[in-house]
């Protein structure tokens, strides 16, 4: 199987932002209104960097609440988030059962690069993917279609594994089997399809593969 991961939430702890954005509830609003932002760029057939979304939603939430951010920390803060404690274990499972292991991400390349880096994951995923590299962002279909033909996958060889119910959504339409990575906080989008899987966490996973 070829498991393709989300990257930010679903393998890295974004509660590492609290102190650069004014907390945790300011924190969840700024990357709430990214992916808003996110969402309504694809519906309506556009595409816009993600790092530049993050850092306007970044700066907008700040004059909400009569702050200031600075985008460098923003940014840096971005490629330095550490894993959740369950992903580096539950991914080994995988690879260790014999499934490919890839990450597939609305950051561009060069940050996911870093960001897998730095966690200490880098070497666990046979190739790192962003939609960057297709002009469209997640949950449209290009990036889901663009990881299965460079690995010679059909859409019933590969399990989209995220922790939003938006990205469970894309790969489902592009056909893909789904795991929705159930953090706290994390339930499936309301009048969609069930994902294929569903776990609390990532070693949970490796068995019912």
């Amino acid at each position: 199987m070829l498991c393709v991961f989300d990257v930010n939430e679903t393998l890295l702890d974004l509660a590492a932002m609290d102190d650069l954005v004014g907390g945790t509830d300011l924190r969840r609003e700024w990357f709430g209104l990214a992916i808003h932002t996110v969402l309504t760029v694809t519906a309506t057939g556009g595409y816009q960097d993600f790092a530049g979304i993050a850092g306007a939603a970044a700066v907008e939430v700040a004059a909400r609440h009569g702050r200031e951010v600075d985008l460098a920390e923003i940014g840096e803060g971005l490629r330095r988030l550490p894993a959740h404690p369950d992903v580096e274990p539950g991914v080994r499972k995988l690879r260790e059962a014999g499934h490919d292991v890839v990450a597939l991400t609305n950051s561009p390349l060069a940050t996911a690069e870093a960001q897998l880096q730095n966690a200490g994951l880098a070497t666990l995923f046979d190739r790192i993917f962003s939609a960057e590299q297709v002009g469209r962002l997640k949950p449209a279909p290009e990036p889901y279609r663009q990881v299965l033909t460079a690995c010679s996958a059909g859409p019933g060889d590969a399990v989209m594994i995220a922790a939003h119910d938006w990205d469970i959504a894309g790969a489902q339409a592009a056909g893909l089997r789904t795991a929705l990575l159930a953090r706290p906080g994390v339930r499936p989008l309301p009048g969609t399809p069930s994902p294929t899987y569903t776990v609390a966490a990532l070693p949970e996973l490796a068995e019912l593969l």
